[in-house]
C-alpha cells in the first residue's frame, strides 16, 4: 500500500508551502509557494545568508534613497531565494508582492514587473515564475493587466467566492483560497472547538469555488491553501493543486491507509452564476462577508508585520557590512 502523499500526487498537483530550500530539497514538490512571513522564516537560517548578502550588494549598486534600496534588497532576496527553489523542483515558484500595496493597482503593477525583470536579470525562465498579489480589488486589476503582458498571476489571501469568481472573470492563472484560516475564524465566532473534515467551512468553500469553476469553463487553477490537519487536505483530494506545509506532507507521507479522490472536472456541478463583476457587486458581497472582511485584513496585517520584519533584518546587515 503506498501512502497518502504518493497517493494524492497522482490526481493533485503537490506544492511546498515553505521557503525552506532544506525541507524543499527533501519533499522535492512539483511546485513552491512563498510569502513574507516563510521568508522571513527561511532567512534566519545559514542557507539564505549568501542570498542576504548578494541582495544587499545588488540594491547599493543599484542606489535611490535608503527606503528604495531597501525594498530593492527585499525583492531581490525573494528573487534569489525562488531562483534557489526553482534549481529543486520541476515547476513554478510563487513569489509575492509588498501587501502594503495591496489597494495600490499601479504600485502592484510596477512591483511585479520588477520582480519579473529581477528573475530575468538572474537567468530564470520568467515563465516559472508566478507573481503572489491579494486578492483585493485592486489587486484583481493589477492581475488582469499582467496576465495580458504574459506575466502569470496567483491570487492570494482568498476567502470569498465573490473574490473567486472576479479572479476568474479577470483571468488570473491561479488562486490560492485559504482553507485554515477559514476554519480558524468559523472556530473563533461559531462557539464550536472543532468541524468534522467534511463540514470544514474552509474545505466546503474550495469545494464551491472548483465546482464552480469546472462548471463554467474557467481555466484558473485552485490550490487550496493554509491546511491545519490533514483531514481538510483529504477532503480535498483531486483539487487542481494544494500547497502544503513539510509537517504536513510528513504526516501524509507517514499514513499508509486508503486515499479516495474527492474532486474531479467530470463530477463538477454548480448552481452560482455570477457575471460581470464590476467593483460595486465585488465590495457589497465582500462587504457582507464578515469572516472573508476580517481575514483578509488581517492577513494583508500579519504579511505586512513579517515584510517589515525582514527588511529590518536586511537593514541590520547592510549596517553592518
Amino acid at each position: 500500500m503506498t501512502n497518502k502523499l504518493d497517493q494524492l500526487k497522482t490526481m493533485t498537483t503537490v506544492v511546498a508551502d515553505t521557503g525552506d530550500i532544506d525541507a524543499i530539497a527533501k519533499w522535492r514538490p512539483e511546485d513552491a509557494t512563498t510569502n513574507p512571513s516563510l521568508l522571513l522564516k527561511a532567512a534566519a537560517s545559514d542557507a539564505y545568508r549568501p542570498m542576504l548578502d548578494q541582495a544587499v550588494a545588488e540594491a547599493r549598486r543599484l542606489g535611490g534613497s535608503d527606503a528604495d534600496q531597501l525594498a530593492i534588497a527585499t525583492d531581490m532576496l525573494a528573487v534569489l531565494a525562488g531562483r534557489e527553489i526553482l534549481n529543486l523542483i520541476p515547476g513554478v515558484v510563487s513569489t509575492e508582492v509588498d501587501a502594503r500595496l495591496s489597494f495600490d493597482t499601479q504600485s502592484t503593477l510596477d512591483r511585479a514587473r520588477r520582480l519579473v525583470e529581477f528573475y530575468d536579470k538572474q537567468g530564470v525562465d520568467t515563465n516559472r515564475v508566478l507573481i503572489k498579489i491579494a486578492s483585493t480589488w485592486e489587486g484583481i486589476r493589477a492581475a488582469e493587466q499582467l496576465e495580458k503582458e504574459g506575466i502569470r498571476c496567483n491570487l492570494t489571501l482568498l476567502f470569498s467566492f465573490i473574490q473567486a469568481a472576479a479572479c476568474a472573470e479577470a483571468g488570473a492563472f491561479l488562486i490560492s483560497p485559504f482553507v485554515g484560516r477559514i476554519l480558524d475564524w468559523h472556530v473563533a465566532n461559531s462557539g464550536r472547538d472543532s468541524y468534522p473534515a467534511a463540514e470544514d467551512p474552509g474545505v466546503l468553500s474550495v469545494s464551491r469555488i472548483y465546482n464552480y469553476y469546472k462548471t463554467k469553463g474557467f481555466d484558473t487553477v485552485v490550490m487550496g491553501a493554509s491546511f491545519r490537519n490533514t483531514g481538510e487536505i483529504e477532503m480535498l483530494a483531486g483539487c487542481d493543486r494544494l500547497t502544503i506545509s513539510p509537517s504536513l506532507l510528513q504526516e501524509l507521507q507517514d499514513d499508509t491507509g486508503s486515499l479516495s479522490r474527492r474532486l474531479a472536472p467530470e463530477n463538477a456541478s454548480s448552481s452560482d452564476n455570477f457575471g460581470g463583476i464590476d467593483e460595486v457587486l465585488f465590495r457589497w458581497e465582500s462587504n457582507e462577508d464578515a469572516m472573508a472582511t476580517e481575514k483578509l485584513a488581517d492577513g494583508i496585517r500579519r504579511f505586512t508585520v513579517d515584510q517589515i520584519e525582514l527588511e529590518n533584518r536586511v537593514r541590520q546587515l547592510a549596517k553592518a557590512a
